[in-house]
Protein backbone atom coordinates (compact mmCIF):
# COMPACT_ATOMS: atom_id res chain seq x y z
CA UNK A 1 0.00 0.00 0.00
CA UNK A 2 1.11 3.49 -0.38
CA UNK A 3 0.12 7.25 0.48
CA UNK A 4 -1.02 9.66 -2.51
CA UNK A 5 -0.36 7.69 -5.35
CA UNK A 6 -0.01 3.98 -6.41
CA UNK A 7 -0.04 1.84 -10.28
CA UNK A 8 -3.50 2.96 -10.58
CA UNK A 9 -2.90 6.38 -10.67
CA UNK A 10 -3.87 8.19 -13.89
CA UNK A 11 -1.26 11.38 -14.32
CA UNK A 12 -1.56 14.39 -17.11
CA UNK A 13 2.06 16.55 -17.85
CA UNK A 14 1.26 20.20 -18.00
CA UNK A 15 4.19 21.52 -20.14
CA UNK A 16 4.81 18.13 -21.51
CA UNK A 17 6.19 19.70 -25.04
CA UNK A 18 9.13 21.36 -23.23
CA UNK A 19 12.69 19.94 -22.96
CA UNK A 20 11.88 19.42 -19.13
CA UNK A 21 8.73 17.99 -19.04
CA UNK A 22 9.06 16.26 -22.12
CA UNK A 23 12.41 14.44 -20.51
CA UNK A 24 11.12 13.67 -17.04
CA UNK A 25 8.05 12.25 -18.53
CA UNK A 26 10.17 9.62 -20.24
CA UNK A 27 11.58 8.75 -17.44
CA UNK A 28 8.74 8.11 -15.21
CA UNK A 29 7.24 6.26 -17.96
CA UNK A 30 10.62 4.44 -17.61
CA UNK A 31 9.65 3.07 -14.34
CA UNK A 32 7.00 0.61 -12.91
CA UNK A 33 3.69 0.80 -14.40
CA UNK A 34 4.80 4.77 -15.72
CA UNK A 35 3.94 3.58 -19.41
CA UNK A 36 -0.11 3.15 -18.07
CA UNK A 37 0.18 5.72 -15.89
CA UNK A 38 0.55 9.07 -18.37
CA UNK A 39 -1.84 9.09 -20.18
CA UNK A 40 -1.79 12.68 -21.22
CA UNK A 41 -0.20 15.96 -21.90
CA UNK A 42 -1.10 19.59 -21.57
CA UNK A 43 -0.45 22.37 -24.54
CA UNK A 44 -2.99 25.28 -25.45
CA UNK A 45 -1.37 25.43 -28.73
CA UNK A 46 -0.54 21.95 -29.66
CA UNK A 47 -3.76 20.58 -29.14
CA UNK A 48 -4.58 17.27 -31.23
CA UNK A 49 -0.46 16.49 -31.35
CA UNK A 50 1.19 13.42 -30.11
CA UNK A 51 4.14 13.29 -28.28
CA UNK A 52 5.99 9.55 -27.62
CA UNK A 53 2.80 8.08 -27.81
CA UNK A 54 0.91 10.13 -25.20
CA UNK A 55 -1.90 12.46 -26.71
CA UNK A 56 -1.81 16.07 -25.60
CA UNK A 57 -5.03 18.39 -25.15
CA UNK A 58 -5.62 22.29 -25.03
CA UNK A 59 -6.87 22.25 -21.58
CA UNK A 60 -6.48 20.34 -18.54
CA UNK A 61 -10.22 19.82 -18.08
CA UNK A 62 -10.32 18.06 -21.16
CA UNK A 63 -7.59 15.99 -20.74
CA UNK A 64 -8.75 14.93 -17.17
CA UNK A 65 -12.68 14.31 -19.18
CA UNK A 66 -10.72 11.70 -21.64
CA UNK A 67 -8.24 10.47 -20.03
CA UNK A 68 -9.65 10.15 -16.55
CA UNK A 69 -6.50 11.11 -14.70
CA UNK A 70 -6.98 12.44 -11.03
CA UNK A 71 -3.19 13.71 -10.87
CA UNK A 72 -1.47 16.50 -12.89
CA UNK A 73 2.60 17.54 -12.40
CA UNK A 74 3.76 20.69 -13.75
CA UNK A 75 7.20 21.83 -15.36
CA UNK A 76 5.46 24.91 -16.65
CA UNK A 77 8.50 27.68 -16.31
CA UNK A 78 8.05 30.15 -12.90
CA UNK A 79 5.85 32.88 -14.70
CA UNK A 80 3.22 30.75 -15.78
CA UNK A 81 3.16 28.15 -13.46
CA UNK A 82 0.98 29.13 -10.61
CA UNK A 83 -1.71 29.89 -13.51
CA UNK A 84 -0.99 26.27 -14.31
CA UNK A 85 -2.07 25.07 -11.14
CA UNK A 86 -5.16 27.31 -11.53
CA UNK A 87 -6.50 25.49 -14.27
CA UNK A 88 -5.37 21.95 -12.74
CA UNK A 89 -7.70 23.14 -9.70
CA UNK A 90 -10.31 24.49 -11.72
CA UNK A 91 -10.69 21.27 -13.77
CA UNK A 92 -10.83 19.66 -10.28
CA UNK A 93 -7.46 17.51 -10.38
CA UNK A 94 -7.57 15.70 -7.08
CA UNK A 95 -3.47 15.98 -6.90
CA UNK A 96 -1.17 18.82 -8.32
CA UNK A 97 2.75 18.13 -7.94
CA UNK A 98 4.45 21.43 -8.85
CA UNK A 99 8.15 20.61 -9.97
CA UNK A 100 8.59 24.03 -10.91
CA UNK A 101 11.50 26.23 -9.04
CA UNK A 102 11.05 30.26 -8.95
CA UNK A 103 7.83 30.78 -8.99
CA UNK A 104 7.08 34.08 -7.81
CA UNK A 105 5.76 33.97 -4.07
CA UNK A 106 3.00 36.79 -5.06
CA UNK A 107 1.56 33.88 -7.28
CA UNK A 108 1.99 31.74 -4.67
CA UNK A 109 0.06 33.73 -2.31
CA UNK A 110 -2.62 34.55 -4.94
CA UNK A 111 -3.30 30.48 -6.01
CA UNK A 112 -3.16 29.24 -2.76
CA UNK A 113 -5.68 31.96 -1.74
CA UNK A 114 -7.80 31.03 -4.57
CA UNK A 115 -7.50 27.24 -3.77
CA UNK A 116 -9.63 27.32 -0.18
CA UNK A 117 -12.12 25.09 -0.24
CA UNK A 118 -11.69 23.51 -3.23
CA UNK A 119 -10.60 19.38 -3.15
CA UNK A 120 -7.48 19.61 -4.88
CA UNK A 121 -4.06 18.79 -2.98
CA UNK A 122 -0.90 20.80 -3.49
CA UNK A 123 2.34 19.28 -3.66
CA UNK A 124 5.38 21.67 -3.97
CA UNK A 125 6.53 23.59 -5.81
CA UNK A 126 9.76 23.77 -6.03
CA UNK A 127 9.58 20.04 -4.83
CA UNK A 128 11.41 16.77 -6.65
CA UNK A 129 7.54 15.21 -6.50
CA UNK A 130 7.41 11.76 -5.07
CA UNK A 131 7.65 8.17 -5.71
CA UNK A 132 5.92 4.83 -4.66
CA UNK A 133 8.66 2.36 -5.55
CA UNK A 134 8.47 -0.24 -8.05
CA UNK A 135 4.73 1.18 -8.92
CA UNK A 136 5.22 4.97 -9.97
CA UNK A 137 6.72 7.77 -9.90
CA UNK A 138 5.75 11.42 -10.81
CA UNK A 139 9.18 14.04 -10.72
CA UNK A 140 12.66 14.25 -11.45
CA UNK A 141 13.84 11.71 -8.67
CA UNK A 142 16.20 8.89 -9.47
CA UNK A 143 14.62 5.61 -9.65
CA UNK A 144 17.00 2.99 -9.11
CA UNK A 145 17.63 3.98 -5.71
CA UNK A 146 14.48 3.42 -4.04
CA UNK A 147 12.87 -0.18 -3.40
CA UNK A 148 9.50 -1.15 -1.92
CA UNK A 149 8.84 -1.65 1.53
CA UNK A 150 7.50 0.19 4.90
CA UNK A 151 9.32 3.08 5.88
CA UNK A 152 7.44 6.56 4.91
CA UNK A 153 10.00 9.60 3.78
CA UNK A 154 9.09 13.37 3.69
CA UNK A 155 11.48 15.85 2.95
CA UNK A 156 11.79 19.37 2.11
CA UNK A 157 15.20 19.10 0.28
CA UNK A 158 14.71 17.88 -2.43
CA UNK A 159 18.76 15.83 -2.37
CA UNK A 160 18.36 14.62 1.14
CA UNK A 161 15.38 12.91 -0.03
CA UNK A 162 17.44 10.81 -2.44
CA UNK A 163 20.14 10.62 0.15
CA UNK A 164 17.55 9.25 2.82
CA UNK A 165 16.27 6.64 0.57
CA UNK A 166 19.84 5.26 -0.69
CA UNK A 167 20.91 5.11 2.85
CA UNK A 168 17.80 2.97 3.80
CA UNK A 169 18.30 1.01 0.61
CA UNK A 170 21.87 0.41 2.04
CA UNK A 171 19.90 -1.65 4.89
CA UNK A 172 17.82 -3.33 2.89
CA UNK A 173 14.71 -1.09 4.04
CA UNK A 174 12.43 0.13 1.40
CA UNK A 175 9.86 2.60 1.38
CA UNK A 176 6.27 2.54 1.10
CA UNK A 177 6.20 5.82 -0.46
CA UNK A 178 8.78 8.97 -0.94
CA UNK A 179 7.44 12.48 -1.05
CA UNK A 180 9.39 15.39 -1.68
CA UNK A 181 7.39 18.83 -0.15
CA UNK A 182 9.42 21.13 -1.82
CA UNK A 183 11.00 24.15 0.25
CA UNK A 184 9.43 27.31 -0.93
CA UNK A 185 7.71 29.75 1.53
CA UNK A 186 4.26 29.21 -0.01
CA UNK A 187 3.31 25.63 -0.82
CA UNK A 188 1.14 23.30 -0.42
CA UNK A 189 1.25 19.57 1.83
CA UNK A 190 3.65 20.51 4.83
CA UNK A 191 5.29 17.84 7.25
CA UNK A 192 2.22 17.72 9.48
CA UNK A 193 0.02 16.48 6.49
CA UNK A 194 1.64 13.79 5.14
CA UNK A 195 2.59 12.54 8.27
CA UNK A 196 -1.04 12.00 9.14
CA UNK A 197 -1.07 10.09 5.95
CA UNK A 198 1.97 7.88 7.11
CA UNK A 199 -0.03 7.58 10.13
CA UNK A 200 -3.08 6.08 9.06
CA UNK A 201 -1.15 4.09 6.70
CA UNK A 202 -1.11 -0.02 7.41
CA UNK A 203 1.70 -0.77 5.18
CA UNK A 204 3.96 2.17 6.71
CA UNK A 205 6.04 1.36 9.72
CA UNK A 206 7.85 4.23 10.49
CA UNK A 207 8.79 7.39 8.71
CA UNK A 208 11.60 9.26 8.06
CA UNK A 209 11.11 13.53 7.73
CA UNK A 210 13.88 15.63 6.95
CA UNK A 211 13.46 19.22 7.25
CA UNK A 212 15.43 22.65 6.81
CA UNK A 213 15.76 25.63 8.76
CA UNK A 214 13.18 29.03 8.20
CA UNK A 215 9.93 28.85 9.48
CA UNK A 216 7.92 27.14 12.05
CA UNK A 217 6.60 23.88 10.19
CA UNK A 218 8.98 20.70 12.04
CA UNK A 219 7.86 22.40 15.36
CA UNK A 220 4.87 22.29 14.36
CA UNK A 221 4.50 18.86 12.99
CA UNK A 222 6.48 17.43 16.01
CA UNK A 223 3.82 18.68 18.37
CA UNK A 224 1.75 16.75 16.51
CA UNK A 225 3.75 13.81 16.39
CA UNK A 226 3.78 13.78 20.02
CA UNK A 227 -0.18 13.65 20.50
CA UNK A 228 -1.09 11.40 17.79
CA UNK A 229 1.88 9.30 15.85
CA UNK A 230 1.62 5.66 16.66
CA UNK A 231 4.60 5.14 14.62
CA UNK A 232 8.56 5.94 15.13
CA UNK A 233 9.87 9.00 13.43
CA UNK A 234 13.83 9.84 12.24
CA UNK A 235 14.14 13.61 12.20
CA UNK A 236 17.03 15.78 10.32
CA UNK A 237 16.89 19.48 10.10
CA UNK A 238 19.32 20.62 7.02
CA UNK A 239 21.20 24.13 7.48
CA UNK A 240 22.61 23.80 10.76
CA UNK A 241 25.80 26.24 10.02
CA UNK A 242 23.51 28.69 7.72
CA UNK A 243 24.29 32.03 9.09
CA UNK A 244 21.13 34.53 10.41
CA UNK A 245 19.19 36.05 7.91
CA UNK A 246 21.02 33.94 4.31
CA UNK A 247 18.87 32.28 2.06
CA UNK A 248 20.62 28.79 1.57
CA UNK A 249 19.23 26.87 -1.23
CA UNK A 250 15.45 26.43 -0.95
CA UNK A 251 13.52 29.78 -0.98
CA UNK A 252 12.34 29.40 2.53
CA UNK A 253 15.53 27.98 3.78
CA UNK A 254 16.09 31.46 5.96
CA UNK A 255 16.35 32.11 9.44
CA UNK A 256 15.51 35.79 10.55
CA UNK A 257 14.46 37.38 13.61
CA UNK A 258 15.91 34.44 15.60
CA UNK A 259 13.04 31.81 14.26
CA UNK A 260 13.27 29.02 12.14
CA UNK A 261 17.19 27.74 13.35
CA UNK A 262 18.30 23.91 13.40
CA UNK A 263 19.04 24.07 17.00
CA UNK A 264 15.44 25.37 17.80
CA UNK A 265 13.97 22.81 15.83
CA UNK A 266 16.14 20.04 16.69
CA UNK A 267 15.40 20.47 20.44
CA UNK A 268 11.32 20.23 19.50
CA UNK A 269 11.65 17.33 17.89
CA UNK A 270 13.70 15.74 20.59
CA UNK A 271 11.21 16.71 23.37
CA UNK A 272 8.23 15.76 21.16
CA UNK A 273 10.34 11.95 20.91
CA UNK A 274 11.18 12.35 17.23
CA UNK A 275 14.63 10.20 17.05
CA UNK A 276 16.74 12.95 16.02
CA UNK A 277 20.29 13.01 14.09
CA UNK A 278 22.46 15.77 13.38
CA UNK A 279 24.48 13.91 10.73
CA UNK A 280 22.69 13.68 7.77
CA UNK A 281 24.85 10.47 7.02
CA UNK A 282 23.39 8.78 9.95
CA UNK A 283 19.66 8.62 8.92
CA UNK A 284 19.68 5.01 7.73
CA UNK A 285 21.49 3.90 10.84
CA UNK A 286 19.37 5.71 13.13
CA UNK A 287 16.05 4.49 11.24
CA UNK A 288 17.60 1.01 11.13
CA UNK A 289 18.14 0.57 14.93
CA UNK A 290 14.26 1.11 15.40
CA UNK A 291 13.01 -1.48 12.25
CA UNK A 292 15.51 -4.38 12.29
CA UNK A 293 16.11 -6.45 15.63
CA UNK A 294 19.12 -6.59 16.99
CA UNK A 295 20.84 -3.78 15.06
CA UNK A 296 23.46 -1.59 16.90
CA UNK A 297 23.62 1.70 14.87
CA UNK A 298 26.90 3.17 16.20
CA UNK A 299 28.90 -0.07 16.85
Amino acid sequence: MSILVNRNTRVITQGITGKTGRFHTAMCREYGNGRKCFVAGVNPHKAGESLDGIPVYGTVREARERTGATVSVIYVPPPFAAAAIDEAVDAGIDLVICITEGIPVRDMIRTRHRMQGRKTLLLGPNCPGLITPDEIKIGIMPGHIHQRGRIGVVSRSGTLTYEAASQLAAFGIGQSTVVGIGGDPVGGLAHIDVLKLFNDDPHTDAVVMVGEIGGDAEERCARWIKEHMRKPVVGFIAGASAPPGKRMGHAGAIVSGGRGTAEAKLAVMKDCGIHVTRNPADIGKLLASLVIPDYLPFD
